[in-house]
């Protein structure tokens, strides 16, 4: 049985998304999404930022490095996904999130975009 693993965010990209290639065939996007909290301590607003590593698969991929680039405000609907690796005799671990549904936000009209 699958534990729950799901997450929703928004925020805007900050670099543009790009592009890799997975076995030479499946279309791999990946893009850093910031996500901003403000909060009130004390008498004073504060704001937290927090950075995102997300990455999505073929035809999300590919709708999200035609319409998507650095600035732009997005939903993320998706998993957490723990990459390990070892490098030089060392373990190493990265947290990303891994996007099932993508929303492109459009703040002027209020619409938004489904990739």
């Amino acid at each position: 049985m699958n534990s729950l693993n799901s997450i929703i965010l928004e925020g805007r990209l900050t670099r543009n998304p790009e592009e890799r290639t997975h076995k030479g065939e499946v279309t791999l996007c990946e893009m850093n999404l910031a996500s901003n909290r403000i909060y009130r301590k004390a008498d004073d607003k504060e704001e937290e930022v927090s950075f995102f590593d997300v990455e999505c698969w073929g035809r999300i991929a590919e709708n999200c490095l035609k319409y998507l680039e650095k600035g732009r405000s997005v939903r993320v609907v998706g998993r957490l996904k723990q990459n390990r690796w070892k490098k030089d005799g060392m373990n190493h671990s990265k947290v990303i999130i891994v996007a099932e549904h993508i929303e492109f936000r459009n703040e002027h009209k209020g619409e938004h975009h489904v990739g």
